[in-house]
């Protein structure tokens, strides 16, 4: 598998709006109406996803395999946030990323992320083999 043009200090970005589907109390993350660490650490993620699949031949997806991330700072009901993903080293299949969350200016999260690409239908195929 070769990546199609990927380069260190690429970035990707996802958005979205805090609404009660990924508050704290509504994800039970916690009791408060603020945005939750597993909405962000998802926006995160997906910043990198989105970035990687312009890069990777047909047939090929990628899968996360590791995310270590800090969330600093409350985010309210309505606000706008976005992650933002930058690649920071490419081995082989595998693809790291310092990512970063921000409401507004504010950074409100930030760690790092690995992804590999995988080749969707053995990968597929392996996952419907387990017992379920």
């Amino acid at each position: 598998m070769e990546w199609q043009g990927l380069q260190v200090g690429m970035t990707g970005r996802a958005e979205e709006q805090v609404t009660e589907a990924n508050l704290a109390k509504t994800l039970g993350s916690g009791s408060l109406p603020v945005y939750s660490t597993p909405a962000m650490s998802c926006l995160m993620e997906r910043a990198a996803a989105e970035l990687l699949e312009l890069h990777v031949p047909t047939g090929w997806t990628t899968v996360g395999s590791s995310m270590a991330i800090e969330h600093r700072a409350p985010s309210p009901l309505g606000a706008e946030i976005r992650a933002e993903a930058e690649v920071t080293a490419v081995e082989g299949r595998k693809v790291c990323f310092a990512v970063r969350a921000f409401a507004g200016t504010q950074e409100i999260g930030s760690g790092t992320h690995e992804r590999f690409a995988v080749d969707a239908e053995r990968f597929m195929a392996k996952a419907c083999s387990l017992p379920v």
